[in-house]
């Protein structure tokens, strides 16, 4: 019971509030989110962008609002990235590829242990093709680990607090994915 009540909790963060959302492009991001009876705010949004082709609108969701990046990394409290698909050119290879490329710039060279839950997470892209307007939602849960939503469905949780922090630095780190979408998600302008 404990476990559907969480699943059915968890869900909600999936039906934004039509009067508190913000628009980027063709996408709107709800300015909260709600995980169990925790409010996240948006903290920032922007679109992830490769040689000037827009690839993804991204969303940084925290309990309190920050320009501080090693802050969002480093807290044990609930937090988000939601990321909707706007390219048809990034397929399940690209993602885990991307994803790669991020986990070595945000830790180095992992170790055993954090190779296995980035294979698992990696996973969850390569499952089923990628698709135009598929929407990830990630969501760091302090009791439980990472969570992951792929168009509503629930993925494995993959524990551990060192994990969530090397997952949101690939998107705040000192080597972030993209430079304008970190300063993007630190900023809600």
């Amino acid at each position: 019971m404990k476990k559907l009540l969480f699943i059915l909790t968890i869900i909600l963060i999936s039906i934004p509030n039509v009067y508190s959302q913000k628009t980027f492009g063709d996408v709107t991001i709800p300015k909260k989110m709600m995980v169990g009876k925790t409010v996240l705010q948006l903290n920032g949004a922007g679109v992830r962008e490769k040689m000037w082709i827009d690839l993804y609108v991204c969303g940084l969701f925290v309990k309190t609002k920050t320009t501080n990046a090693q802050n969002i990394i480093d807290s044990k409290e609930h937090c988000a990235i939601k990321i909707q698909i706007v390219s048809s050119l990034i397929t399940s290879k690209k993602m885990s590829d991307a994803v790669e490329d991020g986990f070595k710039n945000s830790l180095g060279k992992p170790t055993k242990e954090m190779r296995v839950k980035i294979d698992k997470f990696k996973s969850f892209f390569a499952e089923s093709e990628i698709e135009d307007g598929d929407i990830y939602d990630i969501i760091y849960i302090p009791s439980k680990g990472v969570v992951v939503f792929k168009n509503g469905k629930i993925q494995p949780i993959i524990e551990g607090y060192e994990f969530k922090k090397a997952l949101f630095a690939i998107w705040l780190g000192d080597k972030p994915a993209d430079d304008d979408l970190k300063d993007d998600l630190l900023g809600d302008k």
